[in-house]
C-alpha cells in the first residue's frame, strides 16, 4: 500500500504530517476576563456530503486546514429527519488506533458496540467517549427503537489525537446520558454550558480520555453574551452548529469553524440569533503525524503495523 502524507486524499480520513514536542499539564481553567482578546484569523466553510439518508458538513480537515492540534476531524451529522421502519445510521464494522473519538448525541440515539465487548445505546444530550488506542473494531448504529419509530437525528463527531506514548494503551469506552454531564444555566437561562470534559468556573470533570481536553456544547439565545478564558498556549476548536454570533468582534454564522492567532486568552460571544456552539480547547502534542484511513500514527512503520493487525485480527473482530 502506498502512504500518502501531507493533504486529505478522502472526506473522512485525514493524512497529516506534523512535527515537534508535547506537554501536558492538566489544571482547572478559571472562567476570567484580562482584557485580552484572541484574534480572529480566519473562518472556514464546512464542506457537505451525504452519508447514507443524512447530511454530513465537514469543517476539520479541509482544503486549506489538515488539524488544529490536537484536534484532528470534526463531522456534524444532520439534523435529519427519519421516517419510521428505517435503516438507521450507515456506520457498521469500522477499525480504529491512535486517537480517540468524541460524539455528541444531539437528537436521536447511537448504539454503540466494538470488539472489546462494550456495548450502550446514548441518547439525546449524551455523549460517547472511546479511546481507540491500540486499536478495535467497533460499530456505531441507531437503536432498533429509533429504525422503528423515526424521528430526528443529529450528532457530532470529533477526533482527538493521542501523544505518541498513548497511542497503544488498551481501549476503552464510556457512554454517558444526559443527566451525566454537568449544565451550566445561567442568565434565566438565556446560557447553557453542557461541560463535556475539562472545567468551567467551579465545574470541573476530570478528562474522561488519555489526552486532557476542554470541551462545552453551548446554547445561547438572542443578544446573550458569554466571555471564556483560555490559556494562551492553547489552540482552539470553535464551530457553530446552529445560529450566528459575533465572537471576538467577527461575524460568524451556522457550519462555519473559527481559527484564532495563538496570541491573547479572551474569547467573547455575543449570539446573533438563538445559536449552539462548540468549543474545545488544549495544549497543541506537536508530535509527527501520519495518518491513513482510521488510523492515526507517528510514523510509516506503525502504520503498516496498524493496517497488518487489523487485517491479521490483532484489534478483534465485530459480526453483525
Amino acid at each position: 500500500m502506498t502512504i500518502n502524507k501531507g493533504r486529505i486524499l478522502t472526506m473522512f480520513f485525514p493524512i497529516l504530517l506534523i512535527t515537534g514536542n508535547w506537554f501536558i499539564p492538566f489544571q482547572k481553567q478559571e472562567n476570567m476576563s484580562t482584557n485580552n482578546p484572541r484574534k480572529v484569523a480566519k473562518i472556514v466553510k464546512s464542506s457537505v456530503s451525504h452519508m447514507g439518508e443524512i447530511l454530513m458538513k465537514q469543517p476539520l480537515p479541509s482544503r486549506d486546514l489538515e488539524m488544529i492540534d490536537p484536534f484532528l476531524l470534526l463531522h456534524h451529522h444532520g439534523p435529519a429527519f427519519f421516517k419510521p421502519n428505517n435503516s438507521g445510521l450507515p456506520f457498521g464494522p469500522h477499525p480504529h488506533r491512535g486517537f480517540e473519538t468524541v460524539t455528541l448525541i444531539i437528537k436521536g440515539d447511537v448504539k454503540h458496540r466494538d470488539s472489546n465487548g462494550f456495548e450502550s445505546v446514548i441518547e439525546s444530550g449524551g455523549v460517547q467517549w472511546m479511546t481507540a488506542g491500540k486499536g478495535l473494531v467497533h460499530s456505531e448504529r441507531s437503536s432498533e427503537k429509533f429504525k422503528e419509530q423515526g424521528g430526528e437525528l443529529e450528532l457530532i463527531q470529533l477526533w482527538v489525537n493521542l501523544p505518541a506514548s498513548k497511542k497503544m494503551v488498551e481501549p476503552h469506552y464510556e457512554g454517558l446520558q444526559k443527566k451525566d454531564i454537568p449544565q451550566i444555566v445561567k442568565n434565566g437561562g438565556d446560557i447553557i454550558i453542557d461541560l463535556i470534559s475539562g472545567s468551567f468556573d467551579e465545574e470541573i470533570v476530570a478528562g474522561k480520555g488519555q489526552y486532557p481536553i476542554d470541551l462545552y456544547s453551548i446554547t445561547l439565545h438572542k443578544n446573550a453574551t458569554q466571555a471564556f478564558y483560555i490559556p494562551q498556549q492553547n489552540n482552539i476548536l470553535f464551530y457553530i452548529l446552529e445560529g450566528k454570533v459575533l465572537v471576538n468582534d467577527k461575524v460568524a454564522e451556522k457550519h462555519e469553524l473559527v481559527l484564532f492567532e495563538n496570541q491573547g486568552t479572551d474569547l467573547k460571544i455575543k449570539a446573533e440569533s438563538t445559536a449552539r456552539i462548540l468549543l474545545g480547547h488544549a495544549l497543541p502534542i506537536n508530535e509527527k503525524v501520519v495518518s491513513h484511513g482510521p488510523f492515526v500514527m507517528n510514523s510509516e512503520q506503525e502504520l503498516y503495523d496498524a493496517i497488518n493487525d487489523y487485517k491479521s485480527g490483532k484489534m478483534g473482530s465485530l459480526e453483525e
